[in-house]
This record gives C-alpha cells, sequence and structure tokens, in this order.
C-alpha cells in the first residue's frame, strides 16, 4: 500500500461520518492540497502524517461530515444585496422606515435606496408592504425601491417619478403596475414589472461585484454550504462569476443555471444557448455552467393551481409558457448538450411540466438522469410523483422556502394544501432522487437549518404536514450524496474518502444525535472546500450574507 504524504491538515473528532456505505464512523481525516488523502478509525492514527507544517485540528468532541450542497439557491441575488438596506431585520413598518431613513442620512440626494429582498411583508406585525407614503416619510430625497424576492417591489413617489408611471403607462407582459380606485399608480410592482424600476439603478462596478460575491459566498460557506447551484444566472453576470473565480474570491463552488425567464420562444432560447456557447464543456470544479433555468407557473401568490386560490373561485395561478412552446424551448437546450431545470409549484404546472418532460424525453431516447430537473415541485400528487419517478425526473426540494412562505401561502393556497407541500418523505419512499437546497432568498440558506426543517416540518405558521418528515440521515444525504447524485459529481465529491475532494465540515456536536434545539442554530467550527479553509469559526466573520439577503421566485 502507497504511504500517504504529509498531511497539510489533519483532523481529531469524536467522529468522522464519511457518508459511504457500510464504512464504520471514522476519528481522524488527513487532507493535502485539495483533496482527502487518508482516514483512522484512532485519532492519532493519522500522527505519522504530521509535520512542522501541518495545521492539526483536535476537535475531541466535534464532529467531520462532507460539506453540503445547496441544489437550489440564489447566489448572485445574495451578492447583490450585501450592501442593500436590512430591511429583513424590521418587525414593524416603522422600523423599516428608519432602516431606510438611517441609510438616507448617508447616501446623496437623488441617489438609489434599494432594500434587502429576503423578507416576507406577512412577517411584519402590519401584514403588509409599506405603502408609497410611508416610504416617503423615510425619505423624500432618494429614488426608493424596495423588493420582496425577485418579483415584488415598492417604490416611493421619487422613484414613481423616475420611472415614468401614470395611469397610462401600458402593463408590461407577465407583470403588473398596480393602481388604486383613482388610476394613479401606487408604486407596487409585480412580476416583470419590477424590471422596469430596476433597469434605472446604476449597475455596480465589477470590483463591487465581486466583493458582494465574496461576501455571500464565504457566508453560505459559514453554514455550512460548499457547493452551491445557483438557479437564476443572467447569461451576462457569467463573466463576473469567471472574474471573481479568477480573483480567488469564492468561497463555495458554483453551477450555475442561466436564467431563460426572458424568453418567450425557441428563437430567444438559440440566441441564449448562443451566448452561453463559451462555457460549453469548461470543467472547472469551482465553477461551471449547468444549464438553463425556465419556469411555468409563478410562486407564492401565483403558482398554478387544479383548484382555485383560497376566496379567489375564478383564480388558478399564473401559467408562464404554452407547454407546447416550453417543449420546443427545452428541447433546444438538450440539443445543444446542455440541462434544463424548471420551476413548478402548483399542481397544474407540475403536471403540465411533465407533459413537457415526457414529450421531450420522446424526442431524446436515453437521456442521462439528471439532464432534466423539477425545481421545487412544491404540491405533487400521488400520480404526478409517480410519474416522475417512472420518467426518472429528479426534483430539488427546498424545506426553508415553506418554513418562511408558510403563512402567506396558507393565507393564498389555505392550511390543507399546505400542509402537502415538500411531501418528502413519500417521494424517498417511492423511489425518486431528491437533492435539497434553500431557495435563498425566500427561505433561508444554511445546512443545519434546512436538516432541522425537513426532520421536523416546522414554519412559522407552526408545524406542517408532520406526516411527510424524513430522518437526519436522509435529511443530510439531500445535500451530500444526492445532490451530487443530481450533479453527476459523485465519483469528486460528496463523501469523505481518500483521493476525494476536501469538501468537508466540523460540527460542535454530532448532527445525526444532537437536541433539536441546538441543531436547528448549529453553525460549523470549520468549513473546507478543495482542501481550502473557507470558513473559520476563529476567525473574523466577513460582512453580508444572510444578514444582507436577497430575493428569488
Amino acid at each position: 500500500m502507497t504511504q500517504p504524504p504529509a498531511a497539510d491538515l489533519v483532523i481529531r473528532a469524536a467522529a468522522v461520518h464519511t457518508l459511504v456505505p457500510g464504512e464504520e464512523t471514522q476519528r481522524a481525516v488527513a487532507v493535502t492540497g485539495e483533496r482527502i488523502t487518508a482516514l483512522s478509525p484512532d485519532p492519532k492514527g493519522l500522527d505519522h502524517l504530521v509535520t512542522a507544517a501541518t495545521r492539526v485540528v483536535d476537535a475531541p468532541g466535534s464532529t467531520v461530515l462532507p460539506a453540503f450542497d445547496d441544489t437550489h439557491t440564489h447566489l448572485i441575488l445574495a451578492a447583490h444585496s450585501v450592501f442593500d438596506v436590512p430591511v429583513h431585520r424590521a418587525r414593524t413598518i416603522a422600523q423599516f422606515q428608519d432602516l431606510i431613513r438611517e441609510r438616507a442620512a448617508t447616501t446623496p440626494p437623488g441617489q438609489w435606496i434599494r432594500t434587502t429582498i429576503n423578507w416576507q411583508e406577512l412577517n411584519l406585525a402590519e401584514g403588509r408592504m409599506p405603502t408609497a407614503a410611508e416610504l416617503d416619510e423615510a425619505t423624500s430625497e432618494h429614488p426608493v425601491l424596495v423588493k420582496r424576492g425577485a418579483y415584488n417591489g415598492m417604490l416611493n413617489s421619487y422613484a414613481i417619478r423616475l420611472a415614468g408611471f401614470t395611469a397610462r403607462t401600458p402593463q408590461p407582459p407577465g407583470g403588473e403596475i398596480q393602481h388604486d380606485e383613482r388610476g394613479r399608480p401606487t408604486g407596487r410592482l409585480i412580476g416583470s414589472a419590477t424590471a422596469l424600476a430596476e433597469r434605472l439603478l446604476p449597475r455596480p462596478d465589477l470590483a463591487s461585484r465581486i466583493e458582494g460575491l465574496r461576501a455571500a459566498s464565504h457566508d453560505y460557506a459559514a453554514t455550512g454550504i460548499g457547493t452551491v447551484r445557483d438557479c437564476l444566472v443572467p447569461v451576462e453576470d457569467l463573466a463576473v462569476l469567471g472574474a471573481a473565480r479568477e480573483r480567488g474570491a469564492l468561497g463555495v463552488r458554483i453551477r450555475a443555471l442561466v436564467s431563460g425567464f426572458a424568453a418567450r420562444s425557441a428563437a430567444d432560447v438559440d440566441d441564449l444557448l448562443d451566448l452561453m456557447e463559451p462555457w460549453q464543456g469548461v470543467e472547472d470544479d469551482w465553477l461551471r455552467v449547468w444549464g438553463v433555468k425556465f419556469a411555468v407557473d409563478g410562486g407564492i401568490e401565483a403558482g398554478a393551481l387544479e383548484e382555485p386560490y383560497v376566496g379567489r373561485p375564478c383564480y388558478h395561478g399564473t401559467l408562464l409558457w404554452e407547454p407546447e412552446v416550453l417543449v420546443e424551448a427545452v428541447d433546444r437546450v438538450v440539443r445543444r448538450g446542455w440541462r434544463a431545470g424548471v420551476h413548478a409549484w402548483g399542481d397544474r404546472a407540475l403536471r403540465i411540466l411533465l407533459d413537457v418532460y415526457e414529450s421531450v424525453l420522446a424526442r431524446h431516447p436515453g437521456l442521462p438522469q439528471g439532464t432534466l430537473v423539477i425545481e421545487h415541485g412544491g404540491l405533487a400528487t400521488p400520480a404526478q410523483r409517480a410519474r416522475a419517478v417512472r420518467l426518472g425526473i429528479p426534483v430539488t426540494v427546498q424545506h426553508p422556502l415553506l418554513h418562511d412562505a408558510a403563512v402567506p401561502q396558507i393565507q393564498a393556497w389555505g392550511e390543507q394544501r399546505v400542509s402537502a407541500i415538500f411531501p418528502l418523505r413519500e417521494w424517498l419512499d417511492e423511489g425518486a432522487l431528491l437533492a435539497a437546497g434553500s431557495d435563498h432568498p425566500v427561505g433561508p440558506y444554511g445546512a443545519m437549518t434546512s436538516v432541522w426543517g425537513m426532520t421536523t416540518r416546522r414554519t412559522r405558521a407552526g408545524v406542517q404536514g408532520p406526516e411527510h418528515a424524513i430522518d437526519r440521515a436522509e435529511a443530510v444525504g439531500l445535500h451530500t450524496t444526492e445532490a451530487v447524485r443530481l450533479l453527476g459529481e459523485g465519483d469528486r465529491r460528496g463523501t469523505l474518502a481518500p483521493g476525494l475532494l476536501a469538501d468537508l465540515t466540523l460540527w460542535p456536536e454530532d448532527p445525526f444525535d444532537c437536541a433539536e434545539r441546538t441543531l436547528a442554530a448549529m453553525l460549523p467550527e470549520l468549513t473546507l472546500v478543495g482542501g481550502t479553509v473557507v470558513h473559520d469559526q476563529a476567525a473574523p466573520p466577513a460582512t453580508g450574507g444572510r444578514d444582507a439577503g436577497a430575493g428569488a421566485e
């Protein structure tokens, strides 16, 4: 047997859970360069690899696990919001106004003020968004864009004037400029209408973008995340990600899904794929383009349902594509050698998406599993689950999304349907390939936050659907071994074994048997990606990240 090389890092721990099937718990792990080089069941069993240059971490009460994947999140949006007004801290509209007022005091008059977007208005005491008039009270000397998620906004009066919105402004396709009873714009923007305001904001320079990515990506790492599948990357931002990679700014690996939300035809998709062509076949372990992201329906307020919304007998949500057109769009993606992930939140949307995928599979028999992915599949009936399993279509699920959105979702859909969202127990028992994520900023990112949610089904509206809960080993697997199956990277990472990439985390307690309260808030002491320390609890934290979040879907 070949002697392992001298170690750059040795961790001695109470447990090293390799997640390799059938392998007993280890007690020490050695890392050299970017790879794991040795494991031992004896905490001192790797001491012969220690030299004067080796960092030795003695953690007799701690546990080592692979780093987690967040398979559906929005790092680009989180990075955008690093320097925005942190209104997600507010619990009342008065506090919301105070945060904007504080920013206005240090911002030259006439310059835009924008908020973070990882918040829900129903979590404010007033249960609503601030009005334009209330934003005017915070500042009348600055245009203000309040965002909640990627597709909901509110402007103050200054911003309404700059945007040129009047009673005669036409409604944009896929969006709404809200008006009052007299036909005047209220400042409320929904869907594609938010882009009409956002295009007025000055574009940050490359250095600012890179610093935003540095802060946000390292904050993901501070929660135990080592790889993110970013599901809404504008094609022009691939160059920004590339620049951040070149400058060593990334704290996590990135698998980018380029946004296809602006496409409305197969020809539009062809144009998008032409722009993506330079990234085809790039095998950088830190940064890869995974494929294209589309959406069949809306989110909390617009997911497409078979039955109507609560109190709205004629409203079933919003469909964003004609099925036959989406078939052609996904077909173009597959023909060009890419993969497609499609957002489907309501049961009607999922039915239509399965129709689309079945048509694409008929044209391309033998597509590898993971070429076509269901993003969310929030409300999935037994028949739909069986069909997805039969077709071999994986699903990404996000309990943190359900946790933070449960209150407004219950208002829209009712408790019965919300309790049925993300039936993880059933999906796994029926043989589906699932991988877990956060959908930050709708939900908070964090390895153990997600594990806690999937195992307890707790939300801001209480426990929802406890029968759908899974156990901790299964939940950890959805972020590690199953996540790399989805991505086709199980031969490189996702478990801890000699020769694999050293993507690992060190936890103060064992997540498999610690108290539930501890699990919910537990953060790693150390996170490594490719042998590089991207988070060390003993080091000063970076700014931004979770406390300067962003928004999506």
